[in-house]
């Protein structure tokens, strides 16, 4: 498997200075709900410091961690696709620093530079993929688990 790209790493010098003239740096407590799925995803973040959980709400009751992320990872991509909701829920699993970004001005600057625009989109769409993949995986090691319990 292959490792979890950076999105700022991933990012030419010159375009990832313009992308971090529009960070603000923010922190989140521990046990912190960042956003909840199908919130407006108006804003993403580059995890500095500390462990978020990607969450779903299975049931009323019952969340299940499907991600955990941490330094260098990012947070949401769901700004950037239409209906612009959160997919999945997100929670501070440890203190966080991050640096966050505003989806508006981000997607003006990617209208005004479409180079970055265009390697921004890429970048995010090879994350996706890397966690696409990871999830198969777990849901391939579950169902194997399972599968091989019933034998």
């Amino acid at each position: 498997m292959t490792k979890a790209t950076r999105l700022l790493t991933a990012l030419p010098p010159p375009q990832r200075g313009r992308l971090m003239e529009l960070a603000r740096e923010v922190s989140f407590p521990e046990d912190t709900r960042i956003f909840e799925a199908g919130g407006a995803a108006d804003r993403f973040w580059i995890v500095r410091s500390g462990a978020v959980s990607l969450v779903q709400q299975v049931t009323p009751l019952r969340r299940v961690t499907v991600a955990s992320l941490g330094a260098g990872d990012l947070l949401g991509w769901s700004w950037l696709f239409p209906p612009y909701r959160w997919d999945f829920g997100a929670e501070a699993f440890s203190p966080v620093r991050a640096y966050e970004f505003e989806a508006q001005p981000v997607l003006r600057l990617c209208e005004e530079e479409p180079a970055l625009g265009l390697s921004l989109v890429r970048i995010v769409a090879e994350i996706l993929a890397h966690r696409l993949e990871m999830t198969r995986g777990r849901l391939m090691e579950q169902y194997g688990s399972h599968r091989h319990g019933a034998l």
